[in-house]
């Protein structure tokens, strides 16, 4: 059966299996030696067989940027379409045909910078798509100009003395516009990045996933501290629904990091040792608490300078009504108001004509 949060989806055939070949397209994949998008793009081919779906049901649009190849390189329906405005497109596909299963897939400057103000209103509408940021923290294929997740003081080739600006925070934008499901998770991560897209996959609604993801031409290094092993334990605040919220070296005994999550004087939250509080004052991680505030707190954790602090995981997981769902329902409702009365073009000129109308001689 699909993972998926619907059955209107249509799953293969009974006994028919896939393999990640069938998602594989038969284009030159194009992107840097070394660029983390091919670790993603595995990860993806992998996964999509586990949907249990046909490759005629699923569409991947992009945008524009060097993760806007994706659709080429899958053996899905797909569209790379126009600077920014891929989530729009995938609201009006997901609107008109509920037989599909939707993904965007969007960089930091295609989704945050021209893309903005589509992707704030896909996450509030929770229109049934999943969303892939790539986020690398610089603009790679217009080669290496700062983004708007870049850190303050970048020196880049448009800001050759530093940015001055204050850069996005993905989670955080995504826990502000109320997202219903929104996550982090690291290119060279195969397992956890796997986990995260079955989770958002199996969502019913928007599922925002920002994937830290290396540049190595403009950018290379951007994640070195949540990767390299000397320094991830000590970076990565590992978010699991359930479980306090502890990082940093793990005890034999407890199995608890020797850093924890506790609830800070101000309302937010704050780093502490965790032999310093009582077991019953660490956080334990609510992904499914319908109030956004405590996930948006621990979002505001991440380093904006060099990442050496991180929460990964799932941030928050809610269910909502979907806007494509009331959509279609406010139509069959309509469309029943006037069942049998006329041909089919006299019932669309009653719905058209109905409510407040004027004749202009």
């Amino acid at each position: 059966m699909p993972l998926l949060g619907t059955s209107l989806v249509p799953p293969i055939a009974e006994g028919e299996k896939q393999t990640g070949k069938d998602f594989s397209s038969d284009q030159e994949v194009r992107w840097c030696p070394g660029c983390g998008d091919y670790a993603v793009l595995k990860a993806v081919q992998s996964f999509l067989p586990d949907l249990g779906l046909r490759r005629e049901n699923i569409v991947f649009v992009s945008g524009i940027g060097c993760s806007s190849r994706f659709p080429y390189y899958l053996d899905t329906y797909g569209m790379h379409s126009i600077h920014g405005r891929a989530p729009s497109i995938a609201t009006g596909i997901a609107t008109a045909r509920e037989d599909l299963n939707v993904w965007v897939v969007t960089g930091d400057g295609d989704a945050l910078s021209i893309g903005g103000n589509h992707l704030i209103h896909a996450l509030r509408r929770n229109v049934n798509m999943t969303i892939l940021l790539f986020n690398n923290r610089i603009y790679g294929l217009t080669k290496g100009q700062y983004s708007p997740t870049s850190e303050t003081g970048k020196v880049t080739k448009s800001t050759p003395v530093g940015s001055i600006d204050h850069p996005f925070n993905p989670v955080s934008l995504a826990l502000g516009a109320e997202a219903t499901f929104v996550a982090r998770t690291i290119d060279s991560d195969r397992k956890h990045l796997t986990a995260v897209l079955a989770a958002a996959a199996a969502h019913r609604g928007t599922s925002f996933v920002e994937i830290y993801q290396n540049c190595p031409i403009f950018n290379d290094g951007a994640f070195d501290a949540i990767k390299d092993n000397e320094t991830k334990d000590h970076a990565i605040i590992p978010l699991t629904h359930g479980e306090p919220i502890t990082f940093g070296v793990r005890s034999d005994e407890t199995g608890l990091g020797d850093k924890a999550l506790v609830r800070a004087a101000s309302g937010g939250v704050e780093v502490v040792e965790t032999a310093s509080v009582a077991a019953e004052a660490i956080l334990v991680h609510d992904a499914h608490n319908p109030d956004p505030s405590t996930a948006f707190a621990i979002s505001r954790l991440t380093d904006a300078g060099y990442l050496n602090r991180s929460p990964i995981g799932i941030f928050r997981q809610v269910d909502r009504p979907t806007y494509d769902d009331q959509a279609r329902a406010q139509v069959a409702t309509a469309t029943e108001a006037v069942a049998g009365k006329g041909t089919p073009e006299e019932r669309l000129a009653q719905l058209i004509g109905a409510g407040d109308t004027w004749t202009i001689d």
